[in-house]
């Protein structure tokens, strides 16, 4: 082969490989895959009528008070005896003496340094209906009270309670009336049962949305999965082509010198 002929073959292999990085750069920048700063198919919050769950009120107990066991009430109060003092007269701890404490003033307890959170409830008596309030939750009932303790959740338990309260008295206060229960009872009346029914409905929309998205950032990723596989196949479709032709102009290019001879 002459040196013309060889300056031609190098030529058609130095192109055909200018070629096939050409080729590969092209590839990779139109087949180059994206990725998404979110979900291609964002999902709203559903907002539901209401905002939320229904809030719970402490059960009634006004009619239990007549019948209420006394002694489980004196039971229960061990619990608090290490910060009051229930005897007559006797001194303040932690928390204030509770003698005479039903119907008494609130915040009223001479001696004692209170945190100015008991009337938060707009009721300035210890009646009733306030101290069926408080042992249920105390922290709900007087936010920032210095109390800590966790409240009575049994309305049975907290119906012993203020019941043997009121014993510690010189004159126990009546117990409440026909009007007084009925009020009691409208007043803590629990949810309806379409109320409840709302709020199943409002966290069963809150599960589905839920449910929803991660269906959606699921397809999300199939979708990307198959786009890179697609990707894959058309560079490696590009190469392909692109070394077939390199080797058809090294071929010509051969088939050329051999007939110039």
């Amino acid at each position: 082969m002459g040196g013309m002929e060889f300056n031609k073959v190098f030529a058609a292999i130095l192109v055909a490989g200018i070629v096939a990085m050409l080729s590969g750069f092209v590839a990779e920048k139109l087949s180059h895959p994206h990725k998404l700063k979110e979900n291609a198919f964002p999902i709203e919050g559903v907002e539901v009528a209401g905002g939320g769950k229904i809030e719970k009120l402490a059960e009634p107990i006004l009619a239990m008070l007549a019948t209420a066991d006394l002694e489980r009430g004196q039971k229960l109060s061990k619990a608090c005896a290490a910060c009051h003092s229930f005897d007559k007269g006797g001194a303040n701890g932690v928390g204030p003496n509770l003698y005479n404490i039903v119907g008494a003033q609130k915040q009223s307890h001479a001696g004692y340094k209170y945190s100015g959170a008991l009337n938060a409830q707009g009721i300035n008596e210890w009646n009733y209906v306030a101290l069926n309030k408080f042992l249920w939750k105390p922290k709900k009932y007087a936010p920032g009270t210095k109390m800590s303790y966790a409240g009575l959740k049994k309305p049975e338990d907290r119906a012993a309670m203020v019941a043997w309260l009121r014993t510690l008295a010189d004159s126990p206060k009546a117990l409440p009336g026909a009007l007084e229960i009925a009020a009691e009872q409208a007043e803590l009346a629990p949810p309806s049962a379409e109320q409840e029914e709302l709020e199943d409905a409002i966290e069963t929309v809150k599960e589905g949305v839920q449910d929803a998205k991660a269906d959606a950032e699921i397809k999300q990723l199939e979708n990307d999965v198959e786009k890179t596989k697609a990707d894959i196949e058309t560079k490696k479709a590009i190469k392909k082509q692109t070394m077939e032709d390199a080797k058809k102009t090294v071929k010509d290019a051969l088939e050329k010198s051999k007939d110039t001879h």
